[in-house]
């Protein structure tokens, strides 16, 4: 196994990412969407106690919808749910969505959202995403590589004490198949252990981690104001697992339920009562591509099934690192947000 040629989820044949964000202040906020424009089968899982989403009942595999045409992840808490009707609108125009009738634009898109609890980060409650953010971030989609830490809906996440961002990683497996990963790391618990390395980074690829070390720092005091506003801090870890796989429904969803074990190996604690951790799954396919979507009732699919949903889990954690090392230091009304690289800058090798 090896990662893709860019080592994120736009490895997957069918995905691809485009991001806004502000971080001039008071802004410190953003939209990520991952588009679809095949369309493809979708599910989700979501286990932390406070979460923001839309469009997630209809994922279900006892509901009839076939596929999502886009998966919105943002900042703004539950106020950035409108960024996924920009994206609505943007498919519209462009015939793209299950069709509802007759004419050429007859159509109801499809895109599942959740989002992260950043309100405040940069200084204002009311400096979070647009509407026209989605629309904006779709327009600017591609299949290349992604822009990870202070990008897109990373721009205002954070973990614990230090800055979080946008992870993304992939892998190809054996047998060619891909799995890739986009996530969004705005966690209550620590991303990091009690000796400053990531937790995560121990399940790199061959040496995509090798150059990290030990850090001899201390871990950064927690900082005040987490949120800017009273109360215990609010958070959220969200993600797409995609492969190019072909699933059923009831397959994509017990990806998402097991890729919740790379976030649980990368940090800690997860699924807390401030946290709406949610992950999405999505299954593409090519328009020549006639294989039989693999189902959890298949007994002849279940080796194939378990390699896949154990590198979407490990895939997962590799992100992660990926949004630690790439997040950037921020300056808050609140104090400095430091990143993980300017918190332990003896964790990375000289030699």
């Amino acid at each position: 196994m090896q990662p893709g040629p860019h080592n994120a989820i736009t490895d997957v044949p069918g995905v691809l990412v485009g991001q806004v964000e502000r971080l001039d202040a008071p802004y410190l906020t953003g939209t990520t969407v991952i588009y679809l424009p095949a369309t493809a089968v979708a599910g989700v899982d979501v286990r932390g106690g406070a979460p923001g989403t839309r469009e997630t009942d209809l994922l279900s595999p006892v509901n009839s919808n076939g596929g999502v045409n886009a998966i919105v992840l943002t900042g703004g808490s539950a106020f950035g749910l409108d960024t996924a009707g920009s994206v609505m609108r943007w498919l519209e125009e462009r015939g793209e969505g299950v069709r509802v009738g007759q004419g050429e634009y007859d159509v109801v898109p499809i895109v599942p959202t959740a989002v992260i609890f950043d309100l405040a980060r940069g200084g204002d409650f009311k400096a979070r995403p647009e509407s026209s953010w989605g629309a904006d971030a779709i327009a600017a989609a591609t299949d290349g590589p992604v822009a990870l830490g202070n990008h897109g809906a990373g721009a205002g996440a954070r973990a614990r004490s230090l800055k979080g961002g946008v992870g993304s990683a992939s892998v190809r497996l054996d047998d060619g198949t891909t799995v890739g990963v986009l996530v969004i790391v705005n966690a209550a618990g620590s991303t990091v252990d009690a000796d400053g390395n990531l937790y995560g980074a121990r399940l790199g690829i061959g040496d995509e981690f090798s150059h990290l070390r030990t850090p001899v720092e201390p871990p950064p005091p927690a900082a005040p104001g987490r949120n800017l506003i009273p109360g215990p801090p609010m958070n959220t870890v969200i993600a797409v697992v995609a492969t190019d796989v072909p699933l059923d429904k009831a397959a994509t969803k017990r990806m998402a339920m097991v890729a919740h074990d790379g976030l649980a190996r990368a940090i800690d604690p997860i699924h807390t009562l401030v946290d709406g951790d949610s992950i999405f799954a999505v299954s593409t396919r090519t328009a020549d591509d006639d294989r039989p979507r693999l189902s959890l009732t298949d007994p002849m699919a279940l080796g194939q099934l378990e390699t896949l949903y154990a590198a979407g889990a490990r895939t997962l954690s590799r992100a992660i690192v990926h949004a630690m090392l790439n997040a950037e230091s921020v300056e808050t009304p609140a104090g400095m947000i430091p990143s993980y690289r300017d918190a332990y800058p003896s964790a990375f090798s000289t030699d």
